[in-house]
Formats: C-alpha cells, structure tokens, sequence
C-alpha cells in the first residue's frame, strides 16, 4: 500500500528533512560553479587570447566542424539529422502510447532537451556560412587577379592563400579562433546535460529497475528498450563524431536539472496522492536518505 503523499507526517520528519538538505546542496554548490566558470568570468574585462575562449568553454564554429579533417562537416549534419529524427519519432510513439502523462518519468525529460535538433540547426547554419565565405574570398581574389591581369589558376597542392574547404574544415587549421556564439555555447551545454541524464536513466533501468523492481510477469516492449538504449548511441556516435571540447565544471548543469526534477516530483507528491515513478523516490523508505 502506497503512503498517503498528502498528508503532513509524510514530510515533516527527518527522512525529508536530510533529503531536501541534499539536494538543496546540490542545486547551490551547481549555482555556485556555474557562477564561477560562466557568469563570473563574463563580468570581468574580456580577457585575451586562448584564456578568453577557454572561459567560455569552446570556439566558434565547434558546434557543426567534425573531429577530424578526413571527416566532412554534411556527415555530421547528415547524422544529427538522422539522429534527430530518429528521437523525435520515438518520442511521440511514446507519448501516442502512453499519453502525455509519460513526461512524469526522467527518461522522457531527457527527450525535451532537443540537443539533436539544435545541433543540426547549427550544422545546417555553419555549413552555409563556411561555402558562404569561402565563395566570397574566392570572389575576392579572382577580382583582384584579374585587375592586376595576372591571375593564374593555381594548381593543386600549392600553397596559393585561397581558401581549401579541404584545409579549412576544422580550428585547428585556423589559428584564429573566435569564441563560441551563445547558441554554440548553449548546444555545449545541452549535450553535456543530456549525456549525463542519458546515462544516469539508462544506468539506473537496466542495472537496477528491471532486474530488481518489476515483477516477474514483466515483459520489455520494443519501445521500451528504444527509449532506454537509442539515444545513448546516438549520443555516442555524436561525441566521436563532433569537435566540441567538454568542460567538467558543466556537469553541474546536468546536477541541477536531476535536482529540478527531484524537486519538481516533491511538489507534485505535496499536492497529489499517487505512485513515484520510480521506488527509490519514496520518502516512507528509512533508506529514502540513501539515494
């Protein structure tokens, strides 16, 4: 028999009492390092050189440029594409299936983050911009040639200072980074808040919900294994594939949207008598302090 979630004994005791202290821990400590490593640093004057870009974590035009140079950027778009429609689909399978009410679970949380739909908005933009530029420069140095009536088609392999798709398809063949855009920034840290809820949900379903907390008589269903299992790959193909750089200090980001939801669970429970979606959340539990 589930406990009355309503009443005030529920909550007024020690076992809430630690777990609120916890959490609220939690969230001011992720606050706090966000503070430090985000906001701080961008109050200060804006430093030079590899410090000012690495304050903010990444450069600009990581968000769509691959991790190698024998990797063309439309794969990558290609993939997040793929990836994105993929997700989006499983999704609303999912809530067609079981109703808007399957948002009360953290899996589907995870899903909301649309990390895969902004990365292939910036993949789709950065793509444009780099052919943008280079047709320009191009533009720019036949005019000037053929001013001066000597232009010459340069040959291949010569080092002619026009643009190479080729030569330019990753920063590190730029020695002038620029620091990320605010939507580079933001795809940065979405990706490291899904990655982490991604595999806290899977960790926590297939090595403790289903061996230990269902019944006997439960069966998996194809959508099921998909929605514990099809975004960490493609969250892994993505982190092989992309040139984003991962800050640690973001995984407080990741922290505080467990937390929100933790929160957001009590809340519900505070004015609503009914089932926590997973059994580790129960507050009657003398072991509730634990997780």
């Amino acid at each position: 028999m589930t406990a009355d979630t309503t009443a005030p004994s529920y909550w007024l005791n020690w076992r809430f009492l630690l777990c609120a202290i916890w959490i609220l821990m939690a969230m001011v400590l992720s606050a706090l390092v966000i503070w430090r490593y985000e906001g701080h640093n961008k109050s200060r004057s804006r430093p030079t050189g590899d410090q000012g870009e690495a304050a903010r974590g990444s450069y600009k035009s990581e968000g769509w440029r691959t991790c190698s140079q024998s990797i063309h950027p439309i794969w990558l778009l290609a993939y997040r594409i793929v990836a994105f429609c993929a997700l989006l689909a499983l999704i609303l399978a999912d809530t067609i299936v079981h109703s808007v009410g399957i948002f009360y679970f953290y899996t589907q949380w995870t899903f909301t983050l649309v990390n895969f739909g902004l990365a292939s908005s910036l993949s789709i933009h950065g793509h444009l911009l780099h052919r943008h530029e280079v047709d320009s420069e191009k533009d720019n140095l036949v005019g000037r040639d053929a001013e001066q009536g000597s232009y010459v088609e340069p040959t291949h392999g010569e080092n002619s200072g026009m643009p190479s798709t080729n030569r330019s398809l990753n920063p590190g063949d730029d020695p002038k980074h620029r620091a990320a855009s605010v939507w580079e920034n933001a795809l940065q840290i979405m990706f490291q808040m899904c990655a982490g809820a991604v595999v806290l949900t899977d960790a926590v379903f297939w090595l403790l919900i289903y061996p230990f907390l269902t019944g006997k008589d439960y069966r998996l269903s194809f959508l099921v294994v998909c929605m514990h299992s099809v975004n960490a790959v493609f969250l892994l193909g993505e982190t092989i594939l992309n040139s984003l750089r991962f800050p640690f200090f973001r995984i407080a980001y990741f922290v505080l949207w467990t937390s929100v939801f933790v929160v957001f669970q009590w809340i519900i429970h505070a004015f609503v008598s009914m089932r926590w979606p997973y059994p580790f959340l129960d507050l009657s539990s003398p072991y509730a302090p634990i997780w």
